[in-house]
């Protein structure tokens, strides 16, 4: 057992194992191992079909049993996010709306720009063992990532997927713990950003008021759709707005709001 000093953890503090409808409780044990193995202690489950603490999910677990004690759960996929700034679903799904997608490489070298900024922190999502994630669940992300598996064995265990990620989360870490690049590099779009990132419950905030506001102009028909509110997730998801660039947007819609109020029609009374 070496004695050298760790480097600072702040970044792999900041990461959340997200499991939505786990059905087995040894796949929760499983997947607290692997978080348990790379530094990862932050684990969420989101409405699980099975009892998370069953000795199974202990037996599992292999020691990591501190991580199955203290794992939250929830009841939607937005609680247990809300706080995140940045989403990530594991998807192995094609899809007819195209959605950043990502590797889990890709995904890891991203990390130390992400999680720069005070308040930062990135939830990893992971679906049903027999389904995965919900076109629902996956449109609250900002990117998909994808394990390239075999494609003539593509099934992956659970926990194995959570291996995967995290340990390509542990190496982003490790490498830039040892990195000697100057402090820009380590901000986002390799400035010192003048705002923290907007968190995944303001973009939901956001999203269901761009919703209200686009009902009432006539130019979104919940009835028929057509993916606009999808589209218009995958555009702003994609642009990761900071907190004072959704308060613009927020105040931009409200005035709309205001508009509309002053300008339409007034009720008419009974006779005439």
């Amino acid at each position: 057992m070496s004695d050298t000093p760790r480097p600072d953890s702040a970044m792999l503090d900041r990461i959340r194992i997200v499991l939505i409808g786990t059905s087995h409780p040894g796949n929760i044990g499983g997947a607290a191992r692997a978080m348990r193995n790379m530094g990862l202690d932050d684990l969420a489950l989101v409405a699980p079909r099975c009892d998370p603490k069953d000795r199974e999910a202990y037996s599992r677990a292999s020691g990591a049993n501190a991580l199955v004690d203290a794992a939250r759960v929830h009841d939607q996929l937005e609680a247990a996010v809300a706080d995140c700034t940045l989403v990530v679903g594991a998807s192995a799904r094609s899809r007819h709306l195209p959605w950043p997608m990502v590797s889990p490489r890709a995904l890891a070298e991203n990390l130390p720009q992400a999680l720069a900024p005070d308040g930062a922190r990135l939830a990893l999502v992971f679906g049903r063992e027999d389904t995965g994630l919900t076109n629902a669940e996956l449109q609250r992300c900002h990117q998909h990532v994808h394990i390239p598996t075999n494609p003539d064995f593509s099934s992956l265990n659970l926990a194995a997927a959570v291996q995967v990620l995290a340990y390509e989360c542990r190496q982003a870490w490790l490498t830039a713990s040892d990195s000697a690049a100057d402090d820009d590099a380590a901000q986002p779009f390799g400035v010192a950003w003048d705002n923290p990132p907007a968190s995944h419950a303001d973009m939901e905030r956001f999203f269901a008021h761009l919703e209200r506001t686009l009902t009432t102009l006539a130019f979104h028909d919940p009835d028929n759709p057509r993916q606009l509110m999808a589209r218009l997730r995958r555009l702003f998801l994609r642009a990761h707005l900071d907190s004072m660039e959704m308060n613009i947007l927020r105040g931009i819609l409200g005035t709309m709001d205001k508009r509309l109020r002053d300008t339409a029609p007034s009720p008419r009374r009974d006779g005439e």
